[in-house]
């Protein structure tokens, strides 16, 4: 059994929604390989901004309507974060939307206090597993890669997906630990991150990488716009923890939230 996914590395117009939309509309419709999955990066309407009230979508907003209608159209499952307000409280929302409209989410569990996203946003407690067929998707965003208790897979998924807005000066960390969770946790890792320069300044460089459950890349975007898309043979997964059994030796532990 395979799954063709699709990252989209591209650079995010500051806070500007629609403008967002359109390019990645853009991108998408301009896909010429068939796909399973097309992966966005994380807040991928605005940027990785701390401006939560002003840029809050409901639930039901434009962004789920667009995500919708672009699955729909390629006939393949959209991802990606943005920001919505619910209850009052905001929250970096990564949603899982299905061809036929349906959709599923992740609330950010890890908020980035360098920047101060613990003031603004509200973190997430739950640790969902989206499925695509056989496949096991376990779903993070950015911040969630440094804490590998949270990731930590006892035999719950077969693919990690982080989609990001990580920084250029700290590049060597994200290609470090997206290899560590492909390892540790005998998994696919998909590791999706933007390009370009964000509204403080802080320039990004991509390097968004799909890795074997051994580490190995089997593509990596490199520090350029542009979009790949890769194929996942579930008896690669299979025949590694076959030979190397290693998830069976895990420690039991217990995560409080």
């Amino acid at each position: 059994m395979e799954c063709k996914v699709t990252l989209i590395q591209a650079p995010l117009v500051w806070e500007n929604p629609v403008a967002n939309r359109d390019a990645f509309a853009e991108r998408i419709l301009h896909l010429t390989a068939f796909t399973d999955i097309i992966v966005l990066p994380e807040m991928f309407t605005t940027g990785f901004t701390m401006r939560a009230q002003p840029l809050a979508e409901p639930m039901e907003g434009p962004t789920l309507t667009w995500m919708q209608e672009m699955a729909r159209e390629k006939e393949a499952i959209v991802t990606g974060s943005l920001i919505v307000e619910e209850e009052g409280h905001y929250y970096n929302r990564l949603l899982w939307v299905d061809v036929d409209g349906r959709y599923e989410y992740y609330n950010k569990r890890h908020l980035f206090s360098l920047a101060g996203e613990e003031q603004h946003y509200s973190a997430g407690t739950a640790q969902p597993i989206f499925t695509w067929k056989e496949w096991r998707i376990f779903p993070q965003i950015c911040y969630d890669l440094r804490f590998p208790v949270w990731a930590r897979n006892t035999d719950r998924y077969d693919i990690y997906l982080n989609v990001a807005n990580w920084p250029q000066k700290r590049a060597y960390a994200w290609q470090t630990l997206l290899r560590a969770r492909a390892i540790e946790n005998q998994c696919f890792v998909i590791g999706l991150n933007r390009v370009g320069e964000d509204g403080n300044g802080f320039p990004h460089q991509g390097d968004s990488v799909v890795l074997d459950p051994l580490g190995q890349p089997l593509a990596a975007l490199g520090d350029k716009e542009t979009a790949e898309t890769v194929t996942l043979r579930y008896k690669d997964l299979t025949r590694i923890r076959e030979s190397l059994p290693f998830l069976h030796d895990r420690d039991d532990f217990t995560i409080h939230v």
